[in-house]
């Protein structure tokens, strides 16, 4: 007996609403697809993305299908799949909005709003051309070197997201969630206004009575809602559970060559039940 109320992946997809700021996690980090299915079957529109650091064919897919305006990323990559097409066209005709970013950046942004801070200064990015593209950024002189007045500094802004969704592993009887080292995960739900997480399982236990898994553990009072989805984050793979579907990514690879043979793959994506507890 769980003492949340348990939703579904539709009742997920529906948050996300026109022109919302939605979390976008890693490869690596438990990609939500089951969700993202949900998301482009409603055809919501004008989403922009927060990727940290990076997306795959999550947010290919979501370009693809018309569902974005706007990406703040490091990278959109199918890995050793490809480049991301839809994305690239997007790019290369002016589909869309882009916010070159680094992996720092996109932490620091969410870190300022952790800190509940207007912004958070950043060194790395200087020497580089990449804040000359990014109004919102700002370099200044060190308000409190001693050394010198001319030592420069990056300044970011703090940035909240509107929803984060994500696929992880396991939740408890009490609504929280394991997450393991993915501590950038953390970092996303202490940054949004509304976390949501699709699951493989439901424990009964407690992660906070052992203190191993408590450290790798994202608290209930963080999580909106938890959905139950066995093998939500297919075709990406999800750590001990299983592997990526190499098949299925290099399909996707060649179909997403052409918005045509993009739309049809597309098609018979979303028509099957790859997911259940929908």
């Amino acid at each position: 007996m769980v003492n949340f109320k348990q939703i579904t992946v539709k009742d997920i997809a529906k948050e996300v609403k026109d022109n919302c700021l939605l979390g976008i996690p890693a490869d690596y980090s438990g990609v939500p697809m089951s969700v993202t299915t949900e998301i482009i079957k409603n055809n919501t529109k004008g989403l922009r993305l927060y990727c940290l650091p990076l997306t795959t064919i999550q947010g290919d897919m979501l370009i693809g299908a018309g569902c974005v305006n706007e990406i703040e990323t490091a990278a959109v990559t199918l890995g050793e799949y490809g480049q991301a097409p839809r994305f690239q066209d997007a790019i290369e005709n002016s589909k869309i909005k882009i916010k070159d970013s680094t992996c720092p950046a996109l932490h620091a942004q969410l870190q300022a709003t952790e800190k509940s801070v207007p912004f958070m200064p950043l060194r790395g990015i200087l020497g580089s051309d990449l804040y000359k593209n990014r109004n919102d950024w700002s370099v200044i002189n060190n308000p409190i070197s001693s050394k010198t007045n001319d030592e420069k500094i990056v300044i970011l802004p703090a940035v909240q997201l509107d929803i984060l969704i994500f696929h992880a592993s396991k939740a408890d009887v009490n609504g929280n969630v394991q997450i393991g080292r993915r501590r950038e995960l953390a970092t996303l739900a202490h940054a949004s206004k509304k976390v949501y997480v699709t699951v493989e399982e439901i424990v009964d236990e407690d992660f906070f009575d052992c203190e191993l898994k408590a450290a790798a553990t994202l608290p209930s009072l963080y999580v909106d809602g938890i959905s139950l989805s066995k093998n939500g984050a297919w075709p990406c793979g999800l750590t001990d559970y299983y592997e990526i579907d190499s098949n299925e990514m290099s399909k996707y690879a060649k179909s997403a060559k052409y918005q045509e043979t993009f739309d049809e793959y597309m098609r018979n994506f979303i028509s099957q039940n790859y997911y259940s507890n929908i």
